[in-house]
Parts: C-alpha cells; structure tokens; sequence
C-alpha cells in the first residue's frame, strides 16, 4: 500500500488535535477498560492524569450494566481467561447497542491459538470500532501468519500497512500501528504517521496499552474516531519525548512517573511545537 496516496491530512493541525486533549480533559469521559492484571494500574492513572475517569471492570454480571453507563469500551487480551472472554462479548455487545467506541488492543496476537480463537470470537461478536497494536499484532489479527515475541513485534510498523488496510475494511473501522512510527488508517482510505515518541516507551509495561485505553477516552470526546486515535498517538507521542528528558539521568523507574506528570501538564504550545504528523 502507498501510505502517501491515501495521506489526508492537510486540514487536520496540531492545533485541532489540541482541542481534542482539552476536550478530553474538560469532559472526564467515563472509560471502561476490560483490561489485563500486568497494566490494570498503570492503564487507570494514564487516564487519571489524561484527565478521563477508568473503570476497571471485568464480572460478567456487571459489565453491560457498566458499558451503559461509559463513554467507550476497552478491551484488552493481555490476560486471557475464559470468563473475561466471555465478559468482553457481553460488554461489547451492550456498548454496540449504544453506539459508543469500542476500542480492541490483541495484545500477544499470533502467540498461541487460544489468543487467536478469542480474537476471533470477538471480532465476529461485533465489530470493534477501532483496533490497536504493534505490526505483528495487526498483520496477524489480519490473517497473515507472522512471528511474534510476547507482547513485542516482529516486525516494524511499516511492514503491516497492507494489512492494516485490509483490517480497516474489515471492521469498517479504524487501525492504528504502533511503532517507531506510529501509523492510523480508517475504512475510508485516510491514512497519517507520526514520528513522535522514545525508545523508552517499551522500556516500562503497559504503555502500549495506555495508548488504547486513551484512545478510548479521545473516541468518547471526538465522534470522528480516525482523528481521535491520531490525537491520541500525537499526544502519547510528544509526552514520551517529554518525559525522557526529565527522566534521562535517573532511569526507567522515574521515567513511568514522569509519563504520568506529562500527560497531566503538557501545555499546547510544546505539543505544537514537538509534533511531527507525516513527518
């Protein structure tokens, strides 16, 4: 796929994307995360300080009455078991009835067939609205069989465009690649790439998860879904570059809190300034 013949962003600034973060921050929307144990933490204080308020909520018997009441829906494979597979269709039906986001993160994609069936059911219970995860994660839930270590890719994010447009068709949705680069492609052949962010971000778990449940919160503020998940990949990106430089000298343990002191106070003018949108 040629990123650059179906690039449509001329009209979208870091300025409109910046009315987004305010947006978010100005509605608190309500995110429901049915997310796994390793980032559960650390994916509810990213939308504390995003200024989103998380639910984390995974029982069958509440989870469509909590999908009733949210601005969007997360769901996260990391940690699969069969009652919180189970809890996802039923969560992700309600919020279909809704018409609110649905955001999926197939974490570990490819791994193992139980991982693959579980993606599988999920997506043919009801299509997700948007779905987010590294290239090899994306080429897979695409069908095409790549390798993958873990949670971590295979492959750069450039190597899943293909795949990724196939996917946003198939889900009449938008997909995001992570990566180096981060790309973001709707059904409608819009496509954009930032180039923001720090190799630190794969150095402290469950920023890549962080990135989906936040892509919750924008969905839930900004009906256009394909520019709310690039301001959201924009944002992550610049508070990654940020947070590395207050936290270069100390570490990746300082660097997690500093994630969390840039989300809360990044100001527009460095996320003008930083942004680097099909750079």
């Amino acid at each position: 796929m040629s990123l650059q013949s179906t690039t449509h962003t001329s009209q979208i600034s870091a300025h409109d994307l910046w009315q987004d973060v305010l947006a978010v921050r100005a509605n608190a929307p309500l995110v429901h995360s049915i997310t796994n144990f390793v980032v559960m933490n650390f994916n509810a204080n990213v939308l504390l300080a995003l200024g989103a308020s998380p639910v984390m909520a995974h029982a069958c018997e509440e989870v469509a009455d909590m999908a009733s009441i949210a601005g969007a829906l997360v769901l996260n494979i990391g940690t699969l078991e069969p009652d919180w597979i189970e809890a996802m269709k039923i969560a992700h039906t309600q919020a279909h009835a809704r018409g609110i986001p649905v955001v999926l993160d197939p974490v570990g994609a490819g791994a193992t067939p139980y991982r693959n069936q579980a993606l599988s059911e999920l997506i043919a219970n009801a299509s997700p609205s948007i779905i987010r995860g590294n290239a090899s994660e994306i080429m897979s839930v695409a069908g095409l069989a790549t390798a993958t270590r873990g949670v971590d890719s295979s492959v750069g994010s450039n190597q899943a465009l293909d795949s990724a447009q196939i996917l946003a068709q198939k889900i009449n949705g938008v997909v995001c690649v992570s990566g180096a680069t981060d790309y973001v492609l709707d059904a409608q052949g819009r496509a954009a790439h930032l180039n923001n962010g720090h190799i630190w971000m794969t150095k402290v778990t469950g920023v890549g998860c962080s990135a989906s449940a936040m892509v919750g919160a924008f969905a839930a503020v900004q009906s256009d879904l394909w520019r709310a998940t690039l301001a959201t990949m924009a944002y992550l990106g610049v508070v990654g570059e940020v947070a590395y430089e207050f936290a270069k000298n100390q570490g990746v343990g300082a660097y997690q809190i500093h994630l969390l002191n840039a989300l809360q106070n990044l100001d527009e003018a460095t996320f003008v300034q930083r942004l680097k949108l099909n750079d």
